[in-house]
């Protein structure tokens, strides 16, 4: 079977490559006084740091050593100066294959290590499939897979294995998803939903690509447009219980590939498929539409505004200096009032001595005029 993919070179890395760092050899690669001991029972030096560099590969980063692999220096000296031992004795470690199998077995017994076969495969497998709708991403299942193996003290199968389990998981996951959303769907909705691929808008484009074609507007043509496709998408009746415990993420990529396809594509794949990207669709962008609509209701509201402050304000300027001249006339005239009644004068006669009865009249209205509109502007 093929290698199917899913990490990139740095993720494997990140993975499956033996530590060199201080803080990863202080975590993993101490050796408590029961290890110590079981690592003496081994006669020869290289035999000793050998077993201990297994056993330490089985803990982290959980798997065998591979045949001709090269072992850090960092890690050597690390077990060597815990081990009173030269990190040159590594050199010599199993130079019979032998060797290497009978401290596999004996790892296995001693500390319970288990290989990735028979019952723990296909645990792990079931491990998978549920894990599988949740993850966000093959590298969060990768990496989930990798540390329940470390938990249950499974040694790793090699990388190709655990990508194309991975993998396998994923594609399940994705198919199970899909007859999960199909599977809510009665004959009428199906119908319905199929009709969008088949229906065309003014002769040419299908009503699916139609509805996907919207975006929050400026003016009141952009929110008709916008109340159009909101009123169709709520005409299909679909209710959005009809994703109910399906991930988001899952959620968010079957929108996404709806997005992205044409007419003709949709029609290509699966009705499972198919089915799962029109209704989440439909679902979502009811949502969206919904939203664009009182985004763009905000929009014209705020133009609507801005416009009528522009006004405002060029009124207030325009009557800027009659107001100034009012007020300097009322200004006058309360200074006339106030020695008429000093000097026992006549009202009358006041205001025709400061600003006349007719300019009192005129500039009245002018002063509530601008009060009004700094009023609705505030």
């Amino acid at each position: 079977m093929a290698h199917r993919a899913v990490l990139t070179e740095r993720q494997r890395a990140n993975l499956f490559a033996l530590p060199t760092d201080e803080a990863s050899l202080l975590r993993h690669y101490i050796l408590d006084d029961d290890d110590i001991a079981h690592i003496r029972s081994r006669r020869r030096p290289e035999n000793q740091i050998g077993f201990a560099l297994q056993l330490c590969g089985f803990r982290f980063p959980g798997r065998l050593l591979r045949p001709g692999e090269v072992i850090p220096e960092e890690i050597s000296r690390f077990l060597a100066a815990q081990l009173g031992l030269q990190p040159d004795d590594l050199l010599r470690y199993a130079i019979r294959e032998k060797t290497r199998r009978e401290h596999l077995g004996s790892l296995r017994n001693i500390y319970g290590y288990v290989m990735f076969k028979g019952k723990r495969a296909k645990q792990m497998r079931a491990w998978l499939d549920r894990e599988a709708e949740v993850a966000v991403n093959s590298e969060s299942l990768v990496r989930g897979f990798v540390e329940e193996c470390r938990r249950r003290m499974i040694i790793l199968p090699s990388t190709a294995t655990i990508e194309r389990c991975c993998a396998d998981a994923l594609v399940a996951a994705e198919r199970r998803i899909d007859a999960r959303i199909a599977a809510r769907l009665d004959s009428t909705m199906r119908m319905r939903l199929n009709g969008l691929l088949a229906e065309k808008v003014d002769g040419r484009t299908s009503r699916f690509v139609w509805l996907r074609q919207f975006e929050i507007g400026k003016n009141s043509a952009d929110a008709n447009r916008l109340l159009d496709r909101l009123e169709f998408l709520q005409g299909i009746e679909l209710l959005p219980d009809v994703l109910a415990d399906i991930p988001a993420h899952r959620v968010t990529r079957l929108r996404r590939q709806g997005e992205r396809y044409f007419t003709d594509g949709l029609q290509d794949i699966t009705s499972a498929r198919r089915l799962a990207i029109l209704a989440v669709c439909v679902v979502e962008w009811m949502a969206a539409i919904a939203d664009a609509v009182v985004e763009t209701h905000d929009r014209i509201v705020g133009a609507v505004w801005r416009d009528a402050k522009k006004i405002c304000d060029a009124r207030v300027a325009e009557a800027q200096a009659d107001v100034a001249a009012t007020l300097a006339g009322f200004e006058t005239l309360g200074a006339t009032l106030l020695l008429a009644k000093g000097d026992d004068m006549a009202m009358a006669g006041a205001v025709d001595a400061s600003c006349g009865w007719n300019s009192l009249v005129s500039r009245c209205p002018l002063i509530g005029s601008a009060s009004l509109c700094v009023a609705q502007l505030s």
